[in-house]
């Protein structure tokens, strides 16, 4: 027994040493790097990953065509995200336009070592059933049917990150920020190509709980909050898988941020993580990789 922790602390020993060593290696080829030449590598690294990063705010979010909109949007992709170490709240607002029933959907929460949110724009091939969709895969719409989206993420008075695009599925993440999903709002504006299906949007918060004095109308903009969910009270034992997943998730970014010590940038961090621990930073750029997993 005395030889086996001998053995461990010896292999601890060198492995800390080595991570040392290549650490070094890493900050002074970061510190050689002028920031053009940091941000060209980020994207060369991130980009097949379906993300891109704005270096003004620090934060990262989605390309329009992330291989993530190959496999849409189910319900079930919420169910089995905790089991990844993604603890969200999610609000899908599903309303009828044109023959289709639309789903756009709002996420806001911890995914692994990243606090963020999320608004998705989905629709079916027709008419579907209240009680079947949950059961329903969407597909992401199509570039002529993308909707331009504004995007304010807050953590309590605190501003994450702010996003307008037109898009299919906007998104903010603050790597190695940690956050509990109730902490979390996001400041919401979507702008429609008419009054009728805005109205189909509409009536749809409406029904979920909004009133309308939660809502700002301008012309066909829609403008709101979203803090509250009115979908996420959990099972007992996915509750438990929750608090299991963030515990994890707040120790790994802890670990995240003392690794990559002292740059303090995610610019920096990630370069830093990439060529120090190839195998981590793959591993973090792969946020819901698992819609892939669980459709095949």
């Amino acid at each position: 027994m005395y030889f086996f922790f001998l053995f461990l602390l010896l292999f601890v020993l060198c492995g800390f040493l080595f991570f040392h060593r290549r650490k070094k290696k890493a900050c002074q080829r970061i510190c050689n790097m002028n920031t053009c030449e940091k941000c060209e590598k980020l994207e060369d690294l991130i980009t097949p990953f379906g993300y891109c990063y704005n270096y003004k705010q620090d934060i990262f979010s989605t390309t329009i065509d992330a291989w993530q909109r190959d496999f849409g949007y189910t319900e079930a992709y919420n169910r089995y995200a905790p089991r990844f170490n993604m603890v969200f709240d999610s609000e899908p607002i599903y309303f009828n336009y044109k023959e289709r029933t639309w789903l756009i959907q709002f996420w806001k929460g911890q995914y692994g070592i990243n606090t963020g949110g999320e608004v998705g724009i989905y629709y079916s091939d027709s008419i579907v059933p209240p009680a079947l969709r949950n059961l329903t895969l969407f597909q992401a719409v199509d570039n002529k049917d993308m909707l331009p989206i504004s995007m304010h993420l807050l953590k309590g008075e605190c501003t994450l990150g702010m996003m307008r695009k037109k898009h299919w599925w906007l998104t903010i993440f603050d790597l190695g920020e940690y956050s509990s999903p109730s902490e979390l709002s996001i400041n919401i504006s979507i702008s429609f190509p008419n009054k009728e299906m805005m109205n189909a949007f509409v009536a749809s918060l409406l029904e979920k709980g909004y009133t309308q004095e939660d809502l700002y109308v301008c012309g066909t903009k829609v403008h709101f909050k979203y803090d509250t969910c009115s979908t996420c009270s959990l099972p007992f034992f996915r509750g438990l898988l929750c608090r299991f997943s963030q515990w994890k998730n707040r120790n790994f970014c802890r670990l995240y941020l003392w690794a990559t010590k002292p740059f303090s940038s995610s610019l920096d961090r990630v370069l830093c993580l990439y060529y120090c621990l190839p195998f981590a930073f793959r591993r973090l750029f792969q946020i819901k990789r698992y819609k892939k997993q669980k459709r095949n």
